[in-house]
């Protein structure tokens, strides 16, 4: 009897200790994307012949990242590679500790294309492969030509082929790093992924609803979950005003811009796990223009949200309110005859919605998208933008240092010039993609 008993308790604990295994063991395997100020093996650029403009703070970001963190450039010719390495040279970068990769289809804009990497505490790499649909470009075209089907299927024909090239990069990233491939039909961009590394993600609905317009909310909460690894997702409303749905769009009156159509990484950010950092509009500023009076009304909006959300475990956020810069504009004029080699912020009547377009001549208030939230943190260092030579208060920006400095203690705050980018409705995050280092 003894006996029996026994061999009962030790089959028992044996099945006990199986269970345990094969638990860990899956949850070993189980991918999922860390928190951006974990540790990096890499930061990915991309490089576009059409992006001159930006080889200034490209050449600024990269010796800003060099001493930090390996630095991974993708171009998709060989020809636009050797361009690559002469200007760097040219401009005092040793292209030697760059690594190069040819991938035909990228653009310069690789965190929305380009791979969302995993990974595992098996010390392997995977990367959530999104469907790529250039931003919303059929629900744009839809929207611009006032559903007309002609002109809705005359222009997705002429750029079918490279949204097909460019939806291919974040795979040729995976097989160039020996990654796993987590596919799903979702179509969504890497800007507007912002993780805790423990379970939770922020999404906004303006532009996953937008990218998804066939998809109900759960199954676009069971699509992330499944290729992100979280289990948590909390839904933000709308984005900064001043990035718009596309190019152009009139923001509000004679204000016009263009962009993503609220991406994550223009308005709220994790600091960490538990803390929040979000877009923010004082009161006794949100009357100086219209601009500033739509991101109060949308920055609130999200605030009240957070307020009531909680993490992956049930556990309140802090949060953190970042002023966004002063109001920056240009006039500039809306004129047809726009030369293809010929550099101006003015705009093209013919690129806007047609319920929205201005008259040939007319006067406008061009908005670029200036946000300091859109920043990248890797390895012992932080680069974000400065916009004081541009005359933003020199008080928002000491803010800004203060609050960067106290979020990421030890960390080196490289302050760059990227209007260039935000004049193109991205910014600096935009412009880049970590590589988290395998655990």
């Amino acid at each position: 009897m003894v006996a029996a008993s026994s061999m009962n308790m030790k089959t028992t604990l044996f099945c006990l200790f199986i269970v345990g295994f094969v638990s860990c063991a899956k949850h070993d395997d189980k991918f999922y994307m860390p928190g951006e100020w974990e540790p990096h093996d890499a930061v990915w650029l991309g490089w576009e012949d059409e992006s001159l403009q930006f080889y200034p703070s490209v050449v600024t970001l990269i010796k800003g990242l060099t001493p930090h963190v390996m630095v991974k450039v993708a171009v998709s010719s060989d020809s636009l590679l050797q361009v690559a390495k002469d200007y760097l040279k040219q401009q005092g970068v040793d292209s030697t500790k760059i690594r190069f990769y040819l991938m035909q289809g990228d653009r310069y804009w690789i965190r929305d294309h380009g791979a969302a990497f995993l990974v595992n505490t098996k010390g392997e790499l995977a990367v959530a492969d999104f469907s790529w649909n250039a931003y919303g470009y059929p629900g744009w075209l839809k929207e611009k030509y006032n559903d007309n089907p002609d002109s809705i299927q005359k222009y997705l024909k002429l750029r079918s082929e490279k949204i097909r090239q460019t939806g291919s990069v974040d795979s040729l990233m995976a097989v160039a790093e020996g990654a796993k491939i987590l596919k799903t039909s979702i179509k969504h961009e890497g800007g507007a992924i912002e993780v805790n590394g423990k379970g939770t993600l922020i999404l906004c609905e303006a532009t996953v609803l937008q990218r998804n317009p066939e998809r109900t909310k759960e199954e676009i909460e069971n699509a992330f979950k499944k290729v992100l690894g979280v289990t948590n997702i909390i839904w933000l409303k709308k984005g900064l005003a001043d990035d718009p749905l596309h190019f152009f769009r009139r923001i509000t009156g004679h204000y016009v811009g263009g962009g993503t159509g609220g991406h994550t990484d223009e308005f709220v950010r994790f600091a960490n796990p538990t803390t929040i950092m979000l877009a923010w509009v004082n009161e006794d500023e949100k009357d100086a223009n219209p601009i500033n009076k739509m991101n109060y009304e949308r920055m609130n909006e999200n605030l009240k949200i957070l307020e009531q959300s909680t993490d992956q475990d049930g556990k309140p956020f802090k949060i953190i309110k970042v002023p966004l810069p002063d109001l920056l504009v240009k006039k500039v004029i809306a004129r047809e005859n726009i030369g293809k080699t010929e550099i101006t912020f003015d705009m093209k009547p013919s690129s806007f919605a047609l319920s929205e377009a201005p008259h040939d001549g007319d006067s406008l208030l061009r908005v670029p998208a200036s946000s300091y939230m859109n920043y990248l943190v890797t390895n012992g260092v932080v680069v974000l933008p400065t916009y004081t030579y541009m005359g933003s208060s020199k008080d928002k920006e000491e803010q800004v240092r203060k609050i960067f400095l106290d979020q990421f203690p030890g960390r080196q705050l490289v302050f760059l010039d990227a209007m260039p980018q935000n004049w193109e409705g991205g910014g600096i995050h935009c412009s880049t993609q970590q590589q988290p280092r395998k655990k």
